[in-house]
């Protein structure tokens, strides 16, 4: 997601800043020992989108040595405040708009990827690629960021397969099937059903994905192409950054009978930060200040500056209310409660949203998050999980079943799709 997403952009009010009370000291103690052993790992960062829209991919003009809070349009990520989080693993997002045209697409894609590799190649001593379990688990212990990368739309693959094998050459580890417009293949979670779920390219992209070793991700992801992807995958499957629908009825979160397929598919849900997903009241303020800036310019269509002035005032009148990490928690609580602990993990959203729990201000402040699941009675164990260990397993599995297709001789899928013929897609092996 980016800077300013669509659903979010002039509708909230940054809460960042907000002072809050830090659990007792005790627990973050325990916590750091907990990531000393295991690498927390977050799925979700869209720190190179913000090079791209703020410096044109200039790396120098974003030293992430230095204090990035202190910007006058602050980041999330710097890396003194990831070591402060104990961050040992971060899926750093090559998100592209979904307007581009596909063949710009897989361009911009790859500009993006090249972002992950020249900061890794810039900060050696704190950043590594990592391409597998036992590379995030190696690199943690050398007390380095192991950098994973997470593709954001099955839009950046110009509906080609062999796009997708060659990102996943080049270092891409999972991949989000859909953003927030539905694609060729797949439809979205914030937009009219186009193919009822997944197409059969669609269910052909997962099992690609499944034979080179990419994590499937349901994250944007319909609710019955979540369900269509669960039918044809082969390994365990991610959500990158989405909460659970119990709690907050947001087509952007999990609904309950796909958590128990969850389960039974061995996959794990990484609770996002996202205010709006976390907290419904929020949510209910986004659509009420959409429907609010919509009646004004429909009443002043010439007259921006009025609209702008009167929307400011509607701001004034209706401020956004304030959720914390123990909201954040509350969706772990319901996902445990309904599945399990080992379907848990993290994916903060980080530098893709204006807005932040109070109490994850930034990548510092996963202890607090963490330190309340040990207050809520969560084992150590279980925190371990949460934090990298159940990602780390999905990962392994996925890895498992690309080598067993490897050795069982499957070959590549050598489909190819044209969106402008229907029956391209019964084309192919």
């Amino acid at each position: 997601m980016r800077p300013l997403k669509p659903l979010i952009a002039s509708l909230v009010v940054v809460a960042a800043a907000t002072v809050h009370a830090a659990p007792p000291g005790a627990r973050l103690e325990q916590v750091r020992q907990i990531l000393a052993r295991t690498p927390l790992i977050d799925g979700h960062n869209d720190l190179p989108w913000q090079y791209r829209d703020r410096t044109h991919n200039h790396l120098g003009e974003l030293d992430l040595r230095v204090d990035q809070s202190k910007l006058a349009k602050p980041l999330h990520t710097d890396l003194a405040r990831l070591r402060e989080g104990g961050v040992g693993g971060q899926f750093w997002s090559v998100y592209v708009p979904v307007d581009l045209g596909r063949d710009e697409a897989v361009r911009v894609t790859l500009e993006q990827i090249d972002v992950v590799h020249r900061l890794i190649a810039r900060y050696p001593d704190a950043l590594e690629l990592a391409l597998t379990a036992d590379d995030v688990e190696r690199i943690h212990r050398d007390g380095k960021v192991a950098s994973l990368i997470g593709m954001e739309g099955g839009h950046s693959i110009g509906d080609s397969l062999a796009t997708l094998r060659m990102m996943y050459a080049l270092g891409a580890r999972y991949m989000t099937l859909v953003h927030f417009r539905a694609n060729d293949w797949a439809d979205s979670a914030t937009d009219k059903p186009v193919h009822g779920g997944l197409s059969d390219f669609g269910r052909r992209v997962v099992r690609e994905m499944n034979r080179v070793g990419m994590l499937v991700d349901l994250s944007h992801v319909s609710a019955d192409a979540m369900r269509d992807a669960l039918d044809a995958t082969l390994a365990p499957v991610i959500f990158s950054h989405s909460s659970a629908y119990g709690v907050c009825a947001s087509p952007r979160n999990v609904p309950d009978d796909v958590l128990d397929r969850v389960k039974a598919n061995g996959g794990v849900v990484m609770v996002t930060f996202v205010t709006g997903y976390v907290d419904c009241r929020i949510r209910k303020r986004w659509a009420d200040g959409s429907a609010e800036h919509a009646r004004l310019e429909s009443l002043y269509p010439d007259e921006p500056e009025r609209v702008a002035a009167e929307m400011k005032a509607w701001d004034a009148e209706h401020p956004t209310p304030v959720t914390s990490y123990r909201e954040v928690a509350d969706h772990i609580d319901y996902i445990k409660r309904r599945i399990g602990a080992q379907h848990i993990g993290i994916g903060s959203d980080f530098d893709g949203i204006r807005s932040t729990p109070k109490g994850l201000r930034d990548v510092a402040d996963y202890p607090n998050l963490l330190a309340e699941l040990l207050r809520r009675g969560y084992s150590e164990d279980e925190v371990a999980g949460i934090a990298g260990g159940n990602v780390l397993r999905v990962m392994r599995a996925a890895e498992a079943v690309a080598a067993k297709l490897t050795a069982d001789g499957v070959p590549p899928d050598e489909t190819w799709f044209t969106p402008d013929d229907p029956k391209a897609e019964a084309k192919g092996r």
